[in-house]
């Protein structure tokens, strides 16, 4: 969970034609599936291939509110969100939250677009806990990523890289017991 405090702010509000002062406010944020279910079912389109891009400051601000667990935040408190909140609202979205470190090796990569329900149905698939749609997304992905890992089978080698698995066996005991073949 990440708490930022957004200041004490004054600015005019074109729409209404008028001053809006918020007071300073701690926000306790939570970057989850949750979250991503909630934005998700505003905006129609899938959160990670537009935040991957270029999103919006109108999406980016409903993120935010999405991301919120603190109660009875005033709504203009999002408009006094500063570079510096923006800032530590990205880090915290891109840190892993994890020690794991998964080679995924040369390959094609999957192109699927990732939604909040296909993440659900990868949780349903693995077993995972609902409790855990409240994890940081990334280490939820991460739990996901290391389950198809251990559960996928290993590939199996080519061709030539038997032969040469077996050709460096071969030498391998040829200098061991110092034989010619």
């Amino acid at each position: 969970m990440l708490q930022i405090v957004v200041p004490e702010k004054e600015y005019w509000n074109e729409r209404t034609q008028q001053f809006v002062s918020t007071k300073e406010q701690t926000l306790c944020l939570e970057h989850s599936l949750v979250s991503i279910s909630k934005w998700e079912s505003k905006w129609h389109k899938a959160f990670i291939k537009t935040f991957n891009k270029n999103p919006t400051n109108e999406e980016i601000r409903y993120y935010v509110k999405c991301m919120t667990l603190t109660q009875n935040v005033d709504p203009n408190v999002y408009l006094s969100l500063t570079e510096e909140n923006y800032r530590e609202i990205f880090e915290y979205i891109n840190d892993t939250m994890s020690a794991s470190y998964i080679n995924d090796g040369p390959g094609e990569r999957n192109r699927e677009v990732i939604t909040s329900e296909l993440i659900y149905y990868w949780m349903v698939q693995a077993n995972i806990p609902f409790e855990c749609q409240k994890w940081h997304l990334n280490r939820l992905l991460t739990l996901i990523r290391i389950y198809n890992v251990k559960n996928n089978p290993k590939k199996k080698k080519s061709t030539v890289e038997l032969i040469t698995e077996y050709k460096n066996a071969n030498e391998e005991r040829k200098k061991q017991w110092k034989t010619a073949g």
